[in-house]
Formats: C-alpha cells, sequence, structure tokens
C-alpha cells in the first residue's frame, strides 16, 4: 500500500512486541535509517559482520520476488532467508491479536523478524527502518550503533517538506548514550543531527570527515553503482563506531567486496544479462534517481545506444524526477512502462507528465514488453536500463530470469 499503509505512532508495535515476549531485548542491534542507501548500508554491514562462524540477521525492506528476502540469517558461507513455516507458524499464532489491533504490514513484519532473529540466537542484528525512524516501527530497539545514511525529500506528506523536518523524522532514531553515523554532510541537516546528539549525550561521526584506517577494494565490489562510494564511506564510519564500544565483535571488511552475493541484495546497479548489457536499479526518488541518471551519463561512452525502460508508482513526484532526466536523442531513447502493481502509475500519465519536460519515448503496457522492445532495438553494443521503481526491477528480474 506504500505510503497509504504508514501508522505514525509505536503503541500497536510495543503492543505486538510486548505479546511475542520483546525479543528484540535479546538482540544486539544496529539501526540504519535514511533515504536511500539503507538496504545497501545494511548489507555491507552484514556482509562484514558475518565472518568466522558468526550468524548476523538482517532485516531489509522492500523484497523484489519474495517476501522472505526481507529477513534474512547471514553467515560466512551466504544467507537464508526466513523459512515459510516460520512465517505460517507466527502468523497462526498470533492471529487473534491481529484480527483485533490491526496491526499494519509492517508492524507484523518487524516483529515476525525481531521473534525469528531471538529464536535462532542470531550474534548480532542489522535492522532497517521503514519510513521516517522517530515513529517507525524499528524504532523500539537501542541499538549498538544508529546509523543515518542520507536525506533527500521523500514521503513529505507524513515526514515533512523540508530536509530539517525529515532529518528530525529519521534523528529519531538516535539513542542517549549510542554513537551515531550520519553518512552525507548537509548544511541544512547537520543543525538537526548535531542538536539530537547534544540533547542524547551520543558521540556523533560524520562520515565524510571520517578517517578510517579500513581499507576496502572498491574496483573489486559485486555492487558497483558509484554511488556506493558514499555507503561504503558510511560503513566504515559504522564499523569504527561499533569497534568503539564493543572492541570484540570481530568484522572482515574484505567480504564486502561480495556483500551482494553474500546477503542475497538486488537491484542495485544490478547486470542481469549481457550482449546488450541490461542494468538495473531500484532508486525511485529524485535523490536517488539523481545518482542513477549521472551514472548513465558516466557510462554513457562505453556504449553505442542507451534504452531507458522506465516505469514508477502513482505517487511519485514526476515533476522532480523529469529535470534530472537525461534528454532522448542520440545516444538515450526512452521506453515508458508501468509496473504490476496497484500502484502502478498508468504508462499514459508518465508518458504525458514527462512529454511537458521534452521527454518523449515509446511506451508498452507491461515492464516485459517494454524489455522485449528494447532488445529489439538494441545490437550487442548497447546499454538497455531498467528503474523507476522497485516494482519495475521485481517485474523486469522476473522477465529476464532463466527458464527452470
Amino acid at each position: 500500500m506504500g505510503g497509504a499503509a504508514y501508522k505514525p505512532g509505536l503503541d500497536t508495535m510495543m503492543a505486538l512486541d510486548a505479546l511475542t515476549g520483546h525479543p528484540h531485548r535479546r538482540l544486539s542491534t544496529i539501526h540504519v535509517a535514511g533515504t536511500n542507501g539503507k538496504g545497501s548500508v545494511s548489507s555491507l554491514l552484514a556482509a562484514a559482520l558475518s565472518c568466522g562462524h558468526r550468524r548476523i540477521g538482517l532485516y531489509t525492506s522492500p523484497h523484489l520476488t519474495d517476501f522472505r528476502e526481507r529477513i534474512k540469517i547471514v553467515t560466512e558461507d551466504g544467507f537464508e532467508m526466513i523459512p515459510r513455516e516460520a512465517v505460517e507458524a507466527f502468523l497462526d499464532r498470533y492471529d487473534a491479536f491481529m484480527e483485533e489491533a490491526a496491526p499494519s504490514f509492517f508492524e507484523i513484519t518487524t516483529a515476525l523478524a525481531f521473534s525469528y532473529f531471538a529464536q535462532a540466537g542470531v550474534d548480532l542484528a542489522v535492522i532497517e527502518c521503514g519510513l521516517g525512524g522517530r515513529l517507525d516501527s524499528t524504532n523500539i530497539i537501542t541499538p549498538l550503533v544508529s546509523v543515518i545514511t542520507n536525506i533527500g525529500l521523500e514521503h513529505c506528506t507524513y515526514l515533512g517538506d523540508t530536509l530539517e523536518q525529515i532529518a528530525f523524522e529519521k534523528a529519531g532514531i538516535i539513542k542517549p548514550g549510542v554513537p551515531a553515523v550520519v553518512g552525507e554532510i548537509n548544511p541544512a541537516t547537520r543543525p538537526v543531527f548535531e542538536a539530537a546528539a547534544a540533547e542524547r549525550g551520543c558521540e556523533l561521526v560524520f562520515a565524510p570527515e571520517h578517517e578510517s584506517s579500513i581499507e576496502v577494494a572498491e574496483s573489486e565490489m559485486d555492487l558497483p553503482g558509484e554511488y556506493q562510494r558514499q555507503n561504503i564511506a558510511t560503513v566504515k564510519a559504522a564499523l569504527d563506531a561499533l569497534h568503539s564500544v564493543c572492541p570484540d565483535v570481530p568484522f572482515d571488511t574484505s567480504r564486502l567486496a561480495r556483500a551482494a552475493s553474500l546477503t542475497g541484495l538486488r537491484g542495485r546497479w544490478e547486470k542481469l544479462s549481457s550482449a546488450p548489457d541490461i542494468i538495473c536499479d531500484i532508486g525511485h526518488n529524485a535523490h536517488g534517481l539523481r545518482r542513477v541518471f549521472d551514472q548513465l551519463r558516466a557510462v554513457a561512452p562505453q556504449y553505442g545506444h542507451i534504452f531507458i525502460v522506465f516505469g514508477v508508482v502513482s505517487d511519485k513526484d514526476v515533476d522532480a524526477i523529469a529535470p534530472l532526466m537525461i534528454a532522448p536523442g542520440e545516444y538515450v531513447s526512452y521506453i515508458f512502462t508501468q509496473p504490476s502493481t496497484d500502484r502502478a502509475m498508468p504508462v499514459g500519465r508518465l508518458t504525458s507528465t514527462l512529454a511537458g519536460y521534452g521527454i518523449s519515448g515509446d511506451s508498452r503496457p507491461t515492464v516485459a514488453e517494454a524489455i522485449a522492445a528494447a532488445q529489439a532495438a538494441a545490437t550487442p553494443a548497447d546499454l538497455i536500463f531498467i528503474g523507476g521503481s522497485n516494482f519495475t526491477v521485481s517485474d523486469a528480474v522476473a522477465a529476464t530470469a532463466p527458464n527452470p
């Protein structure tokens, strides 16, 4: 349901947490909030921390093709999603409460994750916020480290319509005495984070100012997006902050190079196939898509032509996105579409809105048909990029998956 499902306040979550026996109290956690990069930072942290014989819980959202992608245990050998039987057992056990209290999808999923991680006895859990921070369902935890990746204008109806207001909501995950890491420096938001840290008596680190001895071979990363540089800097600062409070917790930063494969993270500048290259990315708001289109401009000299398959959900601010897009021309063509969700923006509406900004192209009713049209027009030397929404990427992953 997206933003329509947002339930401000923690009362229902706290009641569900009490009913399940406060499982989060048996967990050591790292809490990750922010506008973009939360999933990448969370997965990078889980990869680094899952060395030796340690088992790291990883709670992220959204999922692309399987609900169980949200709740994983990462080990030195890779990841396992929560078993279907565990999901069914949890829902059956607390069905009466859910019927009476009507918790949101995210509240139920968060309680399920905490319960599963506690029962599994994970050594540590990396917990990604959903929407916001202060009133997010995950914000009942007291973590070892709080991480805020960055701040952009999104979900303004619920979080505020200025960067300062949104930063205030994200800063709600900063806890008394718990070190906090912020992944970017913005003159508008920095005072908000500094005030929150001062009020709660905790150390605050801005990743761009942090000098770390941790070395990462960025050229070898299986998360190749240029925007991952900022995420890696954030992870390095977060690992240093964790070491300052828990020096006995081991981590292996060589595992960062395999973070996507170790944790099952998908849709972050991911190559789905070659000749032509097909790359997808779930960047879906102006803050994230600015980086996506910047990277498309950067890689353009490597390709003969770029076909962009683009679809969004109905509440997306297309007026904020359009000025960031590459103008169609000799090296870029667009094929507009709509993902297979009730939340999708009709392709006709997307096309007409973008036309007002001089962004034109073909259109297809489904992502699969849009990809097929791009493949029919492309040469092996071209690039097909798919994005605009995680739902669009989800459809792309399904459409390009090898036949069993």
